[in-house]
């Protein structure tokens, strides 16, 4: 029979195995070019677009894209990124594939790695250029349309 001693030291031992490896047990991050873009719009994947009304004012939308700002704290200084996440996880659920897009890809890449390390979400796409690499290569977007309260 073993002792409590040797039980606790098995205990513990699966618990170190079992956190050394979770972080390898992580969403994938995919950073993306317009033309994995198109193929993954395509393909039915949404379209998350985490930039600001006068931002999508200014350029438009890519089409059926989930508008959710990325908000700056109350300080100002940094984004709230679980503010933002409140939002985005009551429209992609942590097992369905997204797409992230930003202006020129400044704001998606800390997005993606806040999904990918902390959300659990299984399979993340980061538009490493954002929308205006998007229009400057001549691809389409539609009219941002604010859409009315209830």
């Amino acid at each position: 029979m073993r002792s409590i001693t040797s039980c606790r030291r098995i205990f513990w031992g699966f618990l170190a195995l079992a956190l050394f490896f979770t972080p390898l047990v992580r969403a994938e991050v995919i950073n993306v070019d317009n033309a994995a873009l198109k193929q993954l719009i395509a393909d039915g994947v949404p379209v998350v677009d985490i930039r600001r009304v006068d931002e999508w004012q200014q350029t438009g939308i890519i089409k059926d894209s989930h508008l959710i700002t990325l908000p700056v704290n109350k300080e100002g200084n940094a984004y709230d990124i679980a503010a933002w996440h409140d939002a985005f996880s009551k429209v992609i659920q942590p097992s369905q594939p997204v797409i992230i897009i930003c202006r020129t890809g400044n704001r998606s890449k800390p997005v993606t790695s806040y999904l990918d390390q902390r959300a659990g979400y299984t399979k993340v796409y980061n538009v490493t250029e954002g929308i205006a690499r998007w229009i400057k290569d001549g691809n389409p977007t539609v009219p941002y349309q604010e859409k009315p309260t209830p």
